[in-house]
């Protein structure tokens, strides 16, 4: 059972750390200042400090990292950062040449160069290329979206391929959330903040509109406009040869999301499905991907399912569905890849990958398995080109075998193409799945990587993760600064599976939604109940980490559950549940959590660890871990945590990078800064021995 939380309403009373919500005031940074600096000389002076976080860093920019790509024409395109080049380069080279195990890359932008001739502190969010409207033309023209310090909001800018510029009076995008798409060569979809009253409560654009070069954006003719409640609108030109198509899509809310044909004549019609439907449009099929049980004439198709139908026919009111696959308790549809002629089905069976092949056509779809799928691991699929071809990349992985990228065309034995060293010693390692029982009963799945000699004497310095949000699967995944921070020091690792994420679809994340978000506290509970039971570890010796939707989870399980834990590392979190619809994204979670204007406080008031924090309570040591350049989650909420727990006494440490935005950091130096400020922290708690051993 949970430690109940106080009752005490800290909201009725004025907060008095509401400054804090000032994020570049000089008061506020200032106290950032002072708390980084009490952070750092409690954990930078541990002896083992600096040879971890320079391990870290050097597992980071290893020059032999797989470099994933993308496929543009005649050239894989891939965007790089190592010691020498902390902010990137956007570089790209020839299939044949990445074949090869050194390739040789060309240098397309060198964002550190750029950086220092602009005085810029540019972080890299990707690149969208115009699609020849020949198949002999080469690729030319490209929108580039770049990030202050790695904020949400970004500039988007013109460049030249073939010239190697930036275009002079070329399209170009304020800072701000939104983004262009090209529709031709002379036409973009613009949706920005286009001024007072353009942005939703959520800080999402709510206008789309199509503007032409050569004149200036106020002359941009409006396309779509959403309501200020909607969480976001956008827009995007499906440029598929023989399938060209236009579509508006419009977000009310998460799982809430309406999905229109724009005509040529600028006519809008709607798709009549599910809005909680996934859709997806690929050549002449609409595919659905149902979280919600829909009913069509006398067939019910359940939560979970997927559907396909001819678009055209569809559209007219003529077309068919056909369902392609339909979940039971222990399996769910992770994902779906089209190439040119198949679509890929990547399925969970208890949290563990099978991979299908159909061959759609108007009379079937035969269904046939594609190998590749680990065990115990995880495997993602995705075309190579979707429209040319069915070559596909695989990339394979678990907790103790190195990353390795592979491709292969349907029909055929995918080979490796790149394979990951191996970046901590895992002899003696393994991986076990394990179900802990729930409060209510419910089985929930776990992963523990430990020796093999392990001992069930409740000693063993732990680390449970967790998310538990959004239908977000958390799958099997080599993390070299895991195995080298704390599995190669000793540590256990354990991955946990519970309510509010995807691992069984949408049965599985709907269970713990708004007033039912208990059920994940409890799942999480309960697989540490388990571990200490089985003899794994014990209370003084199992950590817990969790970011941003992870760190309300593991900031409730401070609160609620202080008895079974020694140790805290909350990043980039959610904490003050009564405000967090005013803080910059947070308006746009309400499906996920509740209103706290409404009767929803009721239950959210509980899962608020900022309103249930007790000055007479034990709490376990906390790391609070945040960054000012994170325009989604407030760092008001890390802010204002870290004062409370302080006003009250409780042991707590904070840390706040100035960049990094929602990930936290901005490049590898501070990725692995901050790494290893949590590993050390962890160690320091959990076993005083662990990390200098």
């Amino acid at each position: 059972m949970a430690d109940h939380p106080p009752e005490t309403r800290h909201d009725e009373q004025p907060d008095p750390y509401l400054w804090l919500e000032e994020v570049d005031s000089d008061r506020a940074l200032a106290w950032v200042r002072e708390r980084n600096a009490e952070c750092q000389a409690s954990l930078e002076a541990d002896s083992g400090f600096a040879a971890l976080q320079a391990d870290l860093q050097a597992i980071l920019d290893a020059d032999d990292r797989i470099p994933f790509v993308v496929k543009r024409g005649e050239h894989y395109y891939n965007f790089w950062q190592d010691r020498d080049h902390p902010r990137g380069l956007w570089r790209r080279t020839t299939p044949a040449e990445y074949e090869t195990p050194q390739p040789h890359w060309d240098v397309i932008i060198d964002l550190d160069a750029l950086n220092a001739a602009e005085g810029e502190n540019w972080v890299w969010h990707g690149a969208h290329c115009l699609t020849p409207g020949d198949p002999g033309e080469p690729w030319r023209h490209c929108l580039i979206s770049l990030s202050r310090g790695g904020a949400d909001a970004d500039v988007t800018r013109e460049f030249d391929l073939i010239e190697r510029r930036w275009v002079d009076d070329g399209f170009f995008r304020d800072e701000a959330k939104g983004a262009l798409r090209w529709i031709d060569h002379d036409t973009v979809y613009v949706f920005t903040d286009f001024g007072e009253g353009s942005l939703t409560t959520s800080g999402y654009p709510r206008i789309v509109k199509e503007w032409r070069r050569g004149t200036p954006l106020e002359a941009a003719t409006t396309v779509f406009e959403g309501e200020s409640t909607d969480m976001a609108i956008g827009a995007m030109h499906d440029s598929t040869r023989g399938f060209e198509r236009d579509f508006i899509s419009r977000a009310r809310a998460f799982y809430d999301n309406e999905l229109y044909l724009r005509e040529g004549d600028g006519t809008l019609c709607k798709i009549e499905v599910p809005d909680s439907a996934r859709k997806q449009v690929h050549r002449e099929w609409l595919t659905l991907e149902l979280r919600e049980a829909w009913e069509v004439g006398d067939t019910t198709y359940p939560a979970g399912a997927l559907l396909a139908a001819d678009f055209d026919a569809f559209m007219a009111g003529e077309g068919t569905l056909r369902m392609l696959f339909a979940p039971t308790e222990q399996r769910s549809l992770e994902d779906t890849t089209w190439t040119r002629h198949h679509l890929i089905l990547n399925v969970l069976d208890d949290v563990k990958n099978t991979l299908h092949v159909l061959t759609p056509s108007h009379d079937d779809w035969p269904c046939g398995p594609l190998a590749g799928a680990p065990e115990l691991g995880s495997v993602s699929v995705s075309a190579v080109d979707d429209e040319e071809s069915d070559d596909v990349f695989m990339v394979v992985t678990d907790y103790l075998t190195p990353t390795t990228l592979l491709h292969g065309r349907i029909g055929e034995t995918p080979r490796p193409l790149k394979r990951a060293p191996a970046l901590f010693d895992a002899e003696g390692l393994r991986v076990s799945q394990h179900f802990a029982t729930s409060q209510d009963g419910t089985p929930v799945p776990y992963f523990l990587v430990a020796r093999d000699s392990l001992e069930a004497n409740g000693t063993n310095p732990t680390l449970l993760y967790g998310y538990g949000g959004f239908e977000i699967s958390l799958l099997p995944a080599y993390s070299p600064g895991v195995g080298r921070g704390w599995l190669g020091k000793g540590g256990v690792y354990v991955v946990a599976n519970i309510r509010g994420g995807g691992e069984y679809g949408p049965r599985w994340h709907q269970a713990a939604l708004r007033d039912k978000r208990h059920k994940a506290l409890e799942d999480f509970a309960a697989v540490a109940e388990d571990l200490i039971a089985r003899g794994i570890t014990s209370p003084r010796h199992l950590g817990i980490q969790g970011g941003s939707n992870g760190g309300l989870l593991v900031g409730n399980m401070l609160v609620r559950y202080p008895r079974l834990f020694g140790a805290v590392v909350c990043q980039v979190p959610l904490l003050d549940m009564r405000r967090y619809h005013e803080l910059l994204a947070g308006a746009s979670w309400m499906a996920e959590y509740g209103d706290p204007e409404s009767d929803d406080w009721t239950f959210l008031r509980h899962l608020s660890p900022y309103h249930n924090l007790d000055l007479a309570a034990v709490y376990p040591p906390m790391l609070l871990m945040t960054s000012t350049r994170d325009d989604r989650v407030h760092p008001g909420h890390a802010r204002k945590m870290m004062a409370r727990m302080s006003e009250q006494g409780h042991r707590v440490l904070y840390y706040e990078n100035i960049e990094g935005g929602h990930g936290g950091a901005a490049d590898n130096r501070q990725r692995a800064h901050m790494q290893a400020l949590a590993f050390t922290f962890l160690g320091q708690q959990l076993s005083g021995e662990l990390l200098s051993s």
